[in-house]
């Protein structure tokens, strides 16, 4: 039985009453061509597309959004779809995390003053997943996400390819001299080979696959390659399930709790994921209110139980995605996770997680492991503390040489990125691989937007003679598919006189992975009169946007979204009155 009637649809409130207001509202929908038979008596459903020319990951959502609407119409509701900001990873600069919270904006305004019941989702490109969800939560209506999925294996010479990770890793040989420009240019010829996200466990499939383990996507969605024909059906299927969700009123507020997000945080530790699902992941679960939000202690938690058994690049040494849906897919590895997962959470399915991978099988156990032959025994991820990051920093030492795990080393430090990109590239730059290259000024206020500055290149003069891997510190992100002993996030920022700004060259690190530990060979004493001569640097934005977002974005232990946008600044938006 229906929980949602006709008269009560929040669209009715638009196209039923006889008034002037709606009379406005209808004659003007007739306009469009639409009539009474459209809308009346019928869910009306937002589809928020992320398409654009420029996004190569969103190609084939000109043709999903279409997709989608057959699922709509089939399943009786009305589809409208409304465009959002792309946020093409690979183009927008200076990253797109300055834009992933205008993206969550425009969301939630999209959905709220529109005549809209329920809402589908479509994104995958890294951003556009949190940018969605965050702003799809604060609006509170009925929501299904629909992830764009990762493209085809890359072939260069009868050679896998994975996107991003392996054009890191051809770029450094090109860089010593080993590869030709003719190489070169079929190396970029042949690691994206189809529409779709980074076919690694980039940040792109990490978030879809999050989305679908915290119950937002259809059961086994987000693993899907966009070129396979499963990817359209999935599609369909969308529109036909929020049409049932509006009628169930199943709202996020009924799906999402603490144990959703925490099952996410194991899943994203037994994926091998992105370090970027720390700041995603904490952003969103803020936005699910109070009784929701995870914080960094929950990572590490989970980083000390939780192995890593999806062998998917980088932290493994041959998958792909595309193997990984063929392997049995998001359901396969909940259910190869054993009592890592609570199956109690609920699903946007109207089920729970453990009923939907009731009959989950794995199919090629090398691809995804049992727990006890896991590729790496720790989490993804691990979460250090100290002097130099009080507020916290992340590494992933499943993607890094182990002998970087304990290491102390001399400080190289760059101030901004041009400075770093000129010094890599000095054969006569004084460095060794004991070295810690240390870039700052890269967080949330300083890049701005805190890009993906942090895997810095190995220096060349070190690349010629063989070293492919040294300890790297900032402020910054790094891209999901990137892999190295690179140390993240680092809190506060130098931007705002965090300890990092107040490194100098020379000054010995000292890291220990195992003990979650980073610090700075300093006194107290050296680091305070330090920090009594630190100048606050000038104001990067007068105006705009970039103006309002170094205002008002939080550090990255809290999760980078603006503080006017959490739930706990102020109250709900009541819906609109005024018809």
């Amino acid at each position: 039985m229906p929980k949602k009637t006709k008269e009560s649809l929040r669209s009715a409130r638009w196209f039923a009453p006889d008034d002037l207001r709606s009379f406005g509202h209808r004659s003007r929908a007739m306009q469009m061509g639409y009539g009474p038979e459209d809308w009346a008596g019928k869910p009306v459903i937002a589809i928020i597309n992320t398409w654009s020319d420029i996004n190569p990951c969103h190609t084939h959502f000109k043709q999903r959004v279409e997709d989608v609407k057959r699922g709509i119409f089939q399943a009786g509701g009305f589809p409208l779809e409304l465009p959002a900001i792309s946020l093409a990873e690979q183009y927008v600069k200076p990253t797109t995390m300055l834009y992933r919270n205008m993206l969550a904006m425009e969301t939630e305004e999209l959905i709220r003053s529109h005549p809209v019941d329920g809402a589908v989702l479509m994104g995958g490109c890294d951003k556009t997943t949190p940018g969605l969800v965050m702003g799809a939560l604060s609006a509170g209506l009925p929501f299904v996400y629909l992830p764009a999925g990762p493209m085809l294996r890359g072939n260069w010479k009868g050679k896998v390819l994975g996107s991003g990770s392996d054009a890191w890793k051809y770029w450094d040989e090109r860089r010593a001299g080993k590869l030709s420009e003719a190489q070169w240019l079929e190396v970029e010829g042949g690691i994206a080979r189809s529409h779709g996200t980074c076919m690694t466990m980039g940040t792109a499939a990490t978030m879809m696959g999050i989305a679908e383990v915290l119950g937002l996507t259809l059961s086994g969605a987000s693993s899907i390659p966009a070129a396979d024909a499963s990817h359209p059906r999935m599609a369909a299927a969308c529109g036909r399930r929020i049409v049932e969700m509006v009628w169930e009123d199943l709202t996020p507020a009924k799906v999402l709790n603490k144990t959703s997000f925490l099952n996410a945080i194991n899943a994203a530790m037994a994926m091998g994921c992105s370090t970027n699902a720390i700041i995603h992941l904490i952003a969103m679960s803020r936005r699910a209110g109070a009784a929701c939000t995870v914080t960094l202690d929950d990572f590490d938690s989970a980083s000390r139980k939780v192995p890593v058994i999806a062998n998917i690049r980088p932290s493994g040494d041959q998958y792909l995605m595309e193997d990984f849906y063929y392997a049995g897919g998001m359901p396969a590895l909940l259910k190869q996770m054993g009592s890592h997962l609570n199956p109690s959470a609920m699903t946007i399915t109207g089920k729970t997680i453990g009923e939907n991978i009731q009959d989950a099988q794995v199919h090629n156990e090398d691809v995804i492991r049992p727990l006890n032959k896991a590729i790496y025994q720790e989490g993804a991820l691990a979460v250090l503390k100290g002097n130099i990051a009080p507020g916290g920093a992340v590494i992933k030492p499943s993607a890094c040489a182990e002998k970087f795990l304990k290491h102390t080393g001399p400080a190289l430090v760059f101030d901004s990125y041009p400075e770093m990109k000129k010094a890599v590239e000095d054969e006569n730059l004084d460095v060794t691989e004991n070295h810690i290259l240390v870039l700052r000024n890269a967080g949330p206020k300083g890049g701005p937007g805190m890009p993906e500055w942090g895997m810095l290149p190995i220096p060349v003069k070190l690349v010629k003679q063989g070293v492919r891997d040294m300890l790297r510190l900032s402020d910054a992100r790094m891209s999901g598919t990137s892999y190295g002993a690179c140390i993240l996030h680092a809190s506060p920022e130098a931007y705002i006189g965090g300890p990092l700004a107040l490194v100098k060259t020379g000054d010995l690190i000292t890291v220990d992975v195992p003990n979650r530990k980073i610090h700075l060979e300093i006194s107290d004493e050296e680091l305070n009169q330090r920090k009594a001569k630190w100048v606050a640097p000038a104001p990067k934005y007068e105006r705009g946007y970039g103006w309002m977002f170094s205002r008002h974005i939080l550090q990255a232990e809290d999760g980078c979204d603006f503080d006017f946008l959490e739930t706990s600044f102020g109250k709900p938006v009541p819906e609109p009155d005024i018809f």
